[in-house]
């Protein structure tokens, strides 16, 4: 199986930048589509950017050039940098593994971190 830990959340101004981490164990790291999603009190667990095997990414559309996904498989770690961060960013943030190509379902992830608290103070 993989473990999968975020770190890198915290509370931060209007216009900062964070740079979340995930740190992987377990076996065949590189194998593994890696996602990251969110989820703000009260609604639904948002996707937010994927990168595949061969480090391809994607995008949610709310992000808006803002943030860049990366992976290290020779650290086991994917990361995501965010900047130009605003209040609507405030949620807790996911990392995630799959074995499929349906990046954007949560349902397609089978492993799955504890979460990292973002705050964003307008």
């Amino acid at each position: 199986q993989v473990q999968l830990v975020e770190s890198g959340g915290g509370l931060v101004q209007a216009g900062d930048s964070l740079r979340l981490s995930c740190a992987a164990s377990g076996r065949t790291f590189s194998s593994y589509l890696m996602g990251w999603f969110r989820q703000a009190p009260g609604k639904e667990r948002e996707f937010v950017a994927a990168i595949t095997r061969g480090s391809g990414s994607i995008f949610a559309d709310f992000v808006k050039g803002r943030f860049t996904i990366s992976r290290d498989n020779a650290k086991n770690a994917v990361y995501l940098q965010m900047n130009s961060l605003n209040a609507e960013d405030t949620a807790v943030y996911l990392c995630a593994a799959t074995n499929s190509v349906n990046y954007r379902v949560p349902a397609s992830y089978n492993y799955w971190g504890q979460g990292t608290q973002v705050t964003v103070s307008s």
